[in-house]
């Protein structure tokens, strides 16, 4: 089974100078790098209708064309992995996404993912880009996600996602009581040092913004609620340890648990093994890539967080 895909990209300002594969790879985000090189390569991916070669240079108004079948991107195997539907039809499909579960295969993880669990779902997302997955949650992270079946549903969900149009809720608990609701506006960049991280790098990130607003306040700590307007990786976790407020169960960016005085031993006990973030992908609302109609869906709170909060309400009851 193939798809064949047709699509046109005019270069903006911004990408003036820039190589053809780079360009490439900023105006088709849903393809592969490798699948986009292999494109010029076959002269599938043209520049003003011409080819060209990976290192030639863009400018303004230039047209990129997309004429290409689409074969599966990956020698992925279809893996029996439970999957939380919430919604499908013939073009989306949105589960609730468990703590633990990697969205994509990648070095450390070649099998066991969403993406396996999708290919045995439904067969034909191996002919999709990254087999229909658009946007992704840290595996630590539970909650939402919306995953295409259709390519058509695939363009049109990057479009969204691109334009900022897909609204997204989280659930988060952090280390700290913050006065009142706010929002983060720092761009963010990969950590200087340590790769595995990512930073507030005023040189060279992208921009990130995120709004937060209090749930429940705790002595200690505190029930927020993160409406994101961008979707960079750890964006929440990274803003709200720039503002000091970390999430509760995040060694990479909060460090080792912080322990209130006089906390007792249950609470001690929780917050030091508490096994993930306290991170929760609660909401999501898109227009529908078919029907245009608006959806909307929420899940509840995973045990563990639920059991975490209810264990702050008795250590401030007690």
């Amino acid at each position: 089974m193939a798809d064949n895909i047709q699509r046109q990209e005019i270069v903006p300002p911004t990408l003036s100078g820039a190589r053809f594969d780079q360009a490439a790879s900023d105006l088709f985000p849903e393809y592969s790098r490798s699948r986009l090189q292999s494109w010029i390569k076959s002269g599938e991916l043209t520049l003003n209708g011409g080819s060209a070669r990976p290192k030639d240079k863009v400018a303004p108004g230039d047209e990129l064309g997309l004429d290409a079948t689409l074969k599966p991107e990956g020698d992925w195997l279809a893996e029996s992995i439970p999957l939380d539907i919430v919604f499908e039809d013939d073009d989306i499909l949105v589960l609730n996404k468990p703590a633990g579960l990697v969205v994509h295969p990648g070095a450390g993880n070649p099998a066991g993912t969403l993406l396996n669990a999708l290919l045995a779902h439904n067969p034909g997302q191996e002919n999709l880009p990254r087999a229909g997955i658009v946007h992704r949650l840290d595996r630590e992270t539970s909650g939402l996600m919306v995953v295409a079946k259709s390519l058509t549903a695939h363009s049109n969900l990057v479009a969204q996602l691109q334009a900022r149009d897909v609204h997204r809720e989280y659930d988060a608990v952090v280390l700290g009581v913050p006065t009142g609701g706010g929002t983060v506006d720092e761009p963010i960049g990969r950590h200087p040092r340590q790769r595995v991280k990512m930073a507030v790098a005023q040189i060279g990130g992208k921009e990130a913004i995120t709004h937060y607003r209090m749930v429940k306040r705790f002595a200690h700590h505190c029930h927020i609620r993160c409406f994101l307007e961008t979707g960079r990786t750890h964006q929440i976790r990274v803003h709200m340890a720039h503002i000091n407020y970390p999430l509760i169960g995040d060694p990479l960016y909060a460090g080792r648990p912080k322990l209130p005085k006089g906390a007792s031993e249950r609470l001690i006990s929780a917050l030091r093994e508490f096994p993930r973030q306290a991170l929760h992908a609660r909401k999501l609302e898109l227009e529908h890539p078919v029907t245009g109609d608006t959806l909307s869906w929420e899940v509840p709170l995973p045990d563990d967080m639920k059991a975490l909060l209810a264990i702050l309400a008795e250590e401030d009851r007690g």
